[in-house]
């Protein structure tokens, strides 16, 4: 079942007529080369950026119908930086309620530290002195404070090494299982693509050259995924 649907989608001269779906509770990753046009697919998701033309839609409504706070209640982001506010990890799990006049308990934000397998210690740990892989992990814990129904995450392991992004791999996995989360996630590795994904969108040049299941990635349809697939574009 779709959950997330685009429909003819041109976006200045970033998107070109971009049409497909996200499959509801299924982990799609955007492949393809930079400058694709990856991130900015993942934008429109959640209505920071805004299409020029055609028409997204969650869970069968046009996105410009609904209010974009609201919206983005439903649709959590996670950027590579991690971008937090000073303070502790706590004050930064409160930020995503207190944009809705609304409280984060201590209980409440434990069950969220653990559901990213960090201690209750982390609650009043400063986050400038949280580590690579941990301040990932607030990152996640943050986009889950509103309950969404999907997760946006773009390249959050590209500044990790190797055995902190399978770390934050097999969390991902996780978390879509126990949360029933639909995950849209922009990555450069293809070896990673592989390991966590149900589905693949194959960008390049703005333009949504071949999608499907992950498998594609070893029998690609169209000769732009395979010369993408032979070269160091990644």
């Amino acid at each position: 079942m779709s959950l997330i649907e685009f429909k003819n989608v041109s976006h200045n001269d970033i998107l070109n007529h971009i049409s497909g779906d996200f499959k509801q509770n299924k982990i799609t990753a955007l492949v393809g080369p930079s400058g694709a046009g990856k991130s900015t697919t993942l934008k429109h998701i959640n209505g920071l950026v805004s299409a020029d033309s055609g028409d997204i839609y969650f869970k069968g409504k046009n996105i410009n119908d609904f209010d974009v706070v609201t919206l983005r209640r439903g649709i959590g982001m996670a950027f590579q930086s991690s971008p937090m506010i000073e303070g502790t990890v706590y004050d930064n799990l409160k930020l995503p309620r207190a944009l809705f006049n609304e409280s984060l308990s201590k209980e409440e934000a434990v069950t969220l530290l653990s559901d990213v397998d960090l201690n209750q210690s982390f609650l009043d740990h400063p986050v400038k002195k949280l580590s690579g892989g941990e301040r990932s992990r607030v990152a996640l814990a943050r986009t889950l404070v509103n309950k969404p129904d999907v997760l946006l995450l773009d390249e959050i392991t590209a500044s990790l090494d190797y055995r902190l992004s399978r770390e934050i791999e097999r969390l991902i996995v996780k978390l879509q299982d126990r949360h029933n989360l639909t995950i849209v996630w922009v990555t450069h590795n293809l070896e990673q693509a592989k390991r966590v994904s149900d589905d693949i969108w194959f960008l390049s040049d703005g333009e949504l050259i071949e999608s499907g299941e992950v498998d594609i990635l070893e029998n690609p349809k169209t000769e732009a995924l395979r010369a993408f697939l032979r070269s160091d574009d990644y």
